[in-house]
């Protein structure tokens, strides 16, 4: 609902005098929207303790002042001498001032729609307001009521003063709850950050500014929006925003401005053979936060420094930037490019790829479009939330109905190339945490396995796989307790079988 022309020229007013922020005006009328339009401007500014009542009442005697003239100037009559303290070369746009006591500075009025939707109000934006000395002005009104400030720091948008600090202190998540103190993730540990609990409607409005306006009515309509957000210098960070019972909360995940390495994340470069598949499915999968998209990022990065192809990306959001290299890369976000993961990989198959790179295997109809796609010649990469390499292939298997079992495993058997399961370890010294790796190659013993149903045997071709590349989950964490790089107990806390890790030295 558009905002009506008399709370406009409030708004416009209030601006002028600054009383309230152009962000606090923009969030007023935001939720008069919600609301239906069923309360005025100012009702809403002093809810919000952006106005006290009689800063309202002042600023309605102005706008009624104001519109007054501008009626009366509508008749045409005699011309009077200007009235005694008013320069006569300058228009009088607002009749009676505000006490000089309220008003801080003049300053033309920004403008909020176009001119030339309100003509009438299009004349406040013309000159700036000629304001009287008032021989004996009222007491002084009570000053404007914000919300407390927090040792976050002010500014336009306060929220790029955190995301940076976060960055620079290497936090993955920042967290931003109603009610609560920040909190940043550091290695993988949720930490509070020494500052005052934010009021909820100092959390809204601090989210809202980083929100496009397609986004806040998203976050209006359903009560969450995913969304990608940039900071020049600090990089892009993937947000969700969601309403709770006390306000409007948000979790960021910092991402770097450019693609990683596989060195960059400790994995080890021999990964970089998968990279040479021309046709088959290679998945990157473990818990939530453990780096499966940081993983699939680097890998997209080796095929676009070293191939000649056509890579499509479908992401929700888009994460890690790829500028073309060698490759022609197109990344694709679900919401803004297209409905959905499904529809995207329909329409990819009619775009010549050579690469497709999937942010998840979320749904029945995605695992089978991704699965056609690596079946009729093109490399499909993708993540998925399974803890270990048998599972992923029970999880492909298992969305599928039973009548299609028997095809689906013959499908998956000759398609899938490699699994990498992978989770994130703290390290022995505290300084951050360190991958452990599972991984499966697609060998002929493997995908016998997985015709023939027969998925829990795999864990004993890992065991002896090791001269093809495959090791188990426990295989890697024991390697990093030999190198002393992590701790038993930590072994222990992340192992597919913990008493293999316990006791001993």
């Amino acid at each position: 609902m558009a905002i009506g022309q008399d709370d406009l020229l409030f708004g416009r007013i209030a601006l002028h005098y600054k009383l309230i922020t152009r962000e606090q005006l923009m969030e007023a009328t935001a939720f008069q929207a919600r609301e239906g339009g069923s309360r005025r401007l100012g009702e809403i500014l002093v809810e919000k303790g952006w106005l006290n009542p009689r800063q309202l009442e002042q600023l309605l005697a102005v706008q009624k002042d104001y519109v007054a003239k501008q009626q009366a100037q509508a008749t045409p009559a005699p011309m009077q001498p200007p009235p005694a303290g008013r320069a006569a070369s300058g228009p009088a746009l607002l009749g009676k001032p505000l006490p000089v006591s309220l008003v801080q500075e003049s300053a033309p009025l920004p403008s909020l729609v176009q001119p030339a939707a309100f003509p009438a109000v299009s004349a406040i934006v013309a000159a700036p307001v000629a304001v009287a000395p008032a021989p004996a002005p009222p007491p002084a009104p009570a000053p404007v009521t914000t919300p407390a400030p927090t040792s976050l720091g002010p500014g336009p948008r306060q929220l790029d003063r955190i995301l940076q600090s976060a960055v620079d202190r290497g936090a993955s998540d920042i967290h931003v709850h109603s009610g609560a103190a920040l909190k940043l993730r550091l290695h993988g540990r949720l930490q509070e950050v020494d500052t005052a609990p934010l009021a909820p409607a100092a959390a809204e409005r601090m989210i809202l500014e980083i929100l496009t306006p397609e986004q806040t009515e998203a976050l209006r309509v359903h009560g969450q929006v995913d969304f990608a957000y940039s900071l020049p210098g600090a990089g892009r960070f993937r947000g969700n925003a969601y309403r709770q019972q006390v306000g409007i909360d948000v979790v960021l995940r910092a991402i770097p401005p450019n693609p990683p390495s596989l060195t960059d994340l400790g994995l080890p470069t021999t990964l970089a053979r998968f990279a040479n598949y021309h046709q088959g499915m290679v998945l990157f999968t473990g818990p939530a936060g453990c780096g499966k998209s940081s993983t699939l990022a680097a890998m997209v990065n080796i095929i676009n420094e070293d191939r000649r192809d056509h890579i499509i990306t479908v992401e929700d959001p888009i994460e890690y930037i790829h500028p073309s290299k060698r490759c022609v890369v197109n990344q694709r976000q679900v919401g803004r490019h297209t409905g959905s993961f499904a529809r995207a990989l329909r329409a990819a198959l009619r775009e010549d790829p050579d690469i497709i790179a999937i942010g998840e295997l979320r749904d029945l109809e995605t695992i089978s479009l991704a699965l056609t796609a690596a079946e009729t010649g093109h490399l499909v990469l993708a993540t998925l939330h399974t803890n270990n390499a048998i599972r992923t292939v029970n999880r492909i298997l298992g969305v599928f109905p039973p009548s299609q079992q028997e095809q689906i495993r013959t499908m998956v058997s000759e398609s899938l190339r490699a699994v990498v399961s992978q989770r994130l370890v703290a390290r022995a010294d505290g300084n951050g945490r360190v991958p452990a790796l599972e991984i499966m190659v697609s060998n002929k013993a493997v995908g016998n396995l997985i015709r023939e149903n027969k998925t829990f045997q795999i864990r004993s071709v890992l065991q002896t796989g090791g001269s093809q590349g495959m090791c188990l989950l426990d295989s890697s964490l024991a390697e990093l307790v030999k190198n002393k790089v992590i701790t038993r107990e930590e072994a222990q806390r992340n192992a597919e079988e913990p008493q293999r890790f316990a006791g001993g030295s």
